[in-house]
């Protein structure tokens, strides 16, 4: 048998991989418990993936983001998350830079120039710092018109689509389509 997951050629008798540990008893019994007249669904395979629309794909990541419980509120937590560990990253390189540049300049001896320009290399964590700032405004302002939208008010694929008929709006008429229509138009005429 040959392991599936480094391909190693193991014995019948083992229970796990020697090369990676792989547990070849579980390999064993799906091989052996799968059914044969099973047929094989092309649909869910990387080939048929590769040919899908875009739309398509979009739907089957929701799809796969609804199942898996993502919704549009734990991806704005996530974003401002992601935007509080960016900033404070920045802020911590920008006093790392300014507290090392300070010991070289106090410890070697450098011309005022060069002093003048390591001073001010702290400068550099102020990127990480505005790039983080940019994902909390992202999640607390943009991300919450994505829930706003995804929660009730049209997007801009159904602005397009025709709304449902209420049928309320219309009077009640005596007739029906196919009773006594013919009654109807002589009355009429």
């Amino acid at each position: 048998m040959f392991c599936p997951q480094c391909g190693a050629n193991q014995g019948e008798d083992l229970k796990f991989c020697k090369s990676c540990g792989a547990n070849l008893f579980a390999v064993r019994q799906v091989v052996a418990t799968r059914e044969t007249d099973q047929k094989f669904d092309w649909s869910k395979t990387w080939v048929a993936e590769m040919f899908l629309s875009d739309g398509e794909r979009k739907r089957r990541n929701e799809e796969y983001e609804r199942l898996r419980g993502v919704t549009p509120e734990s991806k704005r937590e996530r974003e401002i998350k992601r935007g509080v560990i960016v900033s404070c990253v920045g802020i911590g390189v920008s006093i790392f830079l300014f507290v090392l540049m300070q010991g070289i300049i106090a410890g070697a001896g450098l011309s005022h120039g060069e002093a003048e320009i390591l001073s001010r290399l702290w400068i550099v964590g102020v990127i990480p710092f505005f790039i983080g700032l940019a994902f909390i405004i992202n999640g607390l302002l943009v991300g919450r018109t994505r829930s706003i939208e995804g929660s009730g008010t049209r997007s801009k694929d159904e602005e397009y689509r025709l709304k449902a008929v209420d049928t309320s709006e219309f009077a009640p008429s005596s007739a029906s389509v196919t009773e006594d229509t013919t009654r109807q138009l002589k009355e009429e005429g």
